[in-house]
């Protein structure tokens, strides 16, 4: 399998799958708690919660594989774990912090609430769900996954368990700003973060410009656009690589990390997990930060999920 061809498929091919077909998941060694402390910067939130720049996303990462993956990043130095419930992953997430030997403490865990479980009393019994199959009796992060159904409610459910301890911050994802602008003007805490779809391809400038204005943190989702476009060989990111000695994997994330925006990028790899948080000992020049910005077809690449 050559460098990241799994993501260079349909989001819609489960990762676990695909391995199970080559011959089973990959092994990874068993983390304990000797795992590397967090070697990732970490970025303030508008309510003064620290949040790392880098984590691991866990789409279509679960069962043992996903289990495999959470622990192995941790022993890597990752401290920021995405799942979310349409994923299916919460479960193995938590297994894998377990595994991994780290106190939950350490670890800053997002989840997500799905369109299913929009409304003030299902926005509840959602994160309650979530909480019970991470194994933990709070969130660090929980965002409403898409701007669907009774968002105001779900919204004011999530205030109430912030006041109460049970979440850190709360948080959108995949909301426009126009969307963004009428929940803040409805609601007692701001939103801490919008996750969005944020790429070489679909830089997201609007976006990025509004969120800073208002003081939310900016996190992209599909951080390499999984590979669509041709983003692994594009000659441009590549030419910026050699440069470096550096991955395109490694260009993309220092871009989003030089930007100032958080990524998740997902991985069933050990090699990719270990290259990924690899990014902090080098500096895109001026020109290098311009010859990316080039490349903005301002479009999503993934009309399917819009």
């Amino acid at each position: 399998m050559n460098r990241r061809q799994f993501l260079q498929t349909s989001a819609q091919c489960a990762a676990s799958a695909m391995f199970l077909g080559l011959g089973g998941a990959p092994s990874f060694a068993a983390p304990n708690a000797g795992a590397r402390k967090n070697v990732v910067p970490l970025v303030t939130l508008n309510n003064g919660l620290q949040m790392p720049l880098l984590g691991l996303g866990t789409m279509t990462l679960t069962g043992d594989l996903g289990t495999r993956c959470v622990a192995e990043a941790i022993a890597q130095g990752y401290r920021l774990i995405d799942t979310a419930t349409i994923y299916n992953s919460e479960t193995a997430v938590g297994a894998g912090i377990k595994q991994s030997g780290v106190k939950r403490e350490e670890i800053f865990i997002t989840s997500k609430l799905w369109k299913t479980d929009m409304g003030y009393e299902q926005a509840k019994k959602g994160f309650q769900t979530s909480l019970d199959k991470l194994g933990t009796d709070y969130l660090d992060l929980y965002l409403i996954h898409r701007p669907a159904g009774d968002v105001k409610g779900s919204w004011k459910a999530m205030e109430e368990l912030f006041h109460q301890g049970k979440i850190k911050a709360i948080g959108v994802s995949n909301f426009e700003p126009a969307r963004l602008a009428d929940l803040i003007a409805s609601s007692d805490v701001k939103p801490a973060i919008n996750q969005i779809e944020t790429h070489a391809f679909f830089q997201e400038g609007k976006a990025y410009d509004y969120l800073k204005q208002h003081g939310i943190q900016h996190e992209a989702w599909a951080p390499f656009a999984e590979g669509r476009h041709g983003l692994f060989t594009n000659a441009t990111l590549a030419a910026i690589g050699k440069k470096y000695n550096k991955t395109v994997a490694q260009v993309c994330l220092r871009w989003h990390f030089q930007r100032g925006i958080i990524a998740i990028p997902r991985s069933s790899q050990k090699a990719h997990i270990a290259e990924n948080v690899n990014i902090f000992d080098f500096n895109l020049e001026d020109s290098d930060m311009a010859s990316i910005s080039t490349l903005d077809l301002n479009t999503t690449q993934f009309p399917e999920w819009s």
